[in-house]
């Protein structure tokens, strides 16, 4: 039987390249679920192609036209987050794969979860905000945690085989993204048209800036902690400018473990859904002798203040990495749109964390309101900074 996969947040960057994924492989997964946020277009030409048992638009001003588009097919259509918590749940559901960017994915990753689903988890926001209470969720339910990043995925890769053997810490590779070699002088003046140009990863907007302001890393390292149950002097970051080293697992023998490949996240995709196994792929493949050298350097956690923004929050733990959270998605919308310079980013993100109220230990209800909270908070900085221009 083939696994059968709900996909959430298919018309993304993730999206898109996991049904890419999936349709090199037809006797070994079909499509059950296809949700999206606002892209309708897409939704309905996935729809048509992949035919799932159900489709999810998460905007509701466009469910008559995307049930009015698929009304000839045997297709459900439904509406709404709500929505996309229930059909995760259901019995013809073996893989949620969660491509959904940012605290949206939460609620539906926890009920899937508690459904007992295994997750192939590559919204990274849902371990940062609540991370203590989806390992909890995890441990009753029996469900698997599979990563997509390819960071985590390389992780969990050079573990296979070494249980029980002492990990004395991990290295995650970062490839200082558009701006790695930018004075502090020149970041005042880039705007997200620069940030968008990435070196070596096609990824969505949302992800792109975070990468270029290293809070994508930060928030990996966040996730690095919940995923392999780690203390934040065991999380390592190295910049790797060519992407081909993924991550490093350092043993307590001295030894180390590398995982390599070509900087595309349909590698570690197949290998989420896959897992544990390994299927043979016609996908680019790594050629040592077309890179000449490998270079490493440490981050600049002056230059690059979110990464260490990112490291006191792990540090300060509770509601902490949630304030992180909002904040920067609040700049980082403020930032494409104009509103705040590059530079800005981690002053928003500084100003929550000293202003929104610390929580040791969160329930999901504290949680909800830090977000909301954090996000009002956000925003009022940032208007005033407008008026300051």
């Amino acid at each position: 039987m083939p696994k059968r996969i709900a996909l959430l947040g298919s018309t993304g960057s993730i999206g898109t390249q996991a049904l890419d994924v999936i349709s090199r492989y037809p006797d070994e997964f079909n499509v059950e679920i296809l949700t999206a946020g606002n892209n309708i277009e897409l939704l309905i030409e996935q729809a048509k192609k992949f035919l799932p048992d159900s489709v999810v638009i998460d905007n509701k001003d466009h469910y008559a036209l995307l049930k009015d588009s698929l009304k000839d097919l045997p297709i459900k259509v439904y509406a709404g987050n709500k929505a996309i918590e229930q059909v995760v749940t259901g019995e013809n559901i073996d893989v949620v794969l969660v491509a959904i960017v940012g605290y949206s994915g939460l609620k539906p990753t926890i009920a899937a979860i508690k459904a007992g689903k295994d997750i192939a988890l590559a919204n990274k926001e849902t371990l940062v905000v609540a991370g203590h209470i989806i390992s909890e969720a995890v441990m009753r339910s029996g469900s698997r945690l599979i990563p997509v990043d390819s960071e985590h995925s390389a992780i969990l890769q050079c573990l296979a085989g070494e249980s029980g053997n002492l990990i004395e810490k991990i290295t995650l590779t970062a490839s200082g993204g558009p701006f790695l070699n930018y004075s502090y002088k020149q970041l005042k003046t880039v705007g997200p048209s620069d940030a968008l140009k990435h070196p070596n990863w096609n990824m969505g907007n949302k992800i792109t800036i975070d990468s270029a302001s290293m809070m994508n890393k930060g928030l990996e390292v966040i996730e690095a902690k919940w995923l392999f149950d780690l203390n934040p002097w065991q999380i390592d970051v190295l910049i790797h400018p060519q992407s081909i080293i993924h991550s490093f697992v350092h043993f307590a023998d001295g030894s180390v473990k590398a995982q390599l490949g070509i900087p595309d996240m349909r590698v570690p995709i197949l290998y989420s859904l896959s897992y544990p196994d390994r299927f043979i792929s016609d996908l680019p493949r790594l050629n040592l002798k077309d890179y000449r050298s490998l270079r490493f350097q440490p981050p600049d956690l002056k230059k690059f203040r979110n990464l260490a923004l990112a490291y006191s929050a792990l540090k300060e733990g509770g509601n902490m990495p949630c304030i992180l959270n909002a904040a920067n998605e609040v700049a980082v919308d403020a930032f494409l749109n104009g509103k705040i310079t590059f530079l800005q980013l981690p002053d928003i993100v500084e100003y929550a964390m000293d202003q929104t109220e610390f929580s040791p230990d969160p329930d999901l209800e504290f949680l909800e309101v830090t977000d909301g909270n954090v996000r009002k908070l956000a925003l009022d900085y940032i208007n005033k900074l407008e008026i300051l221009k």
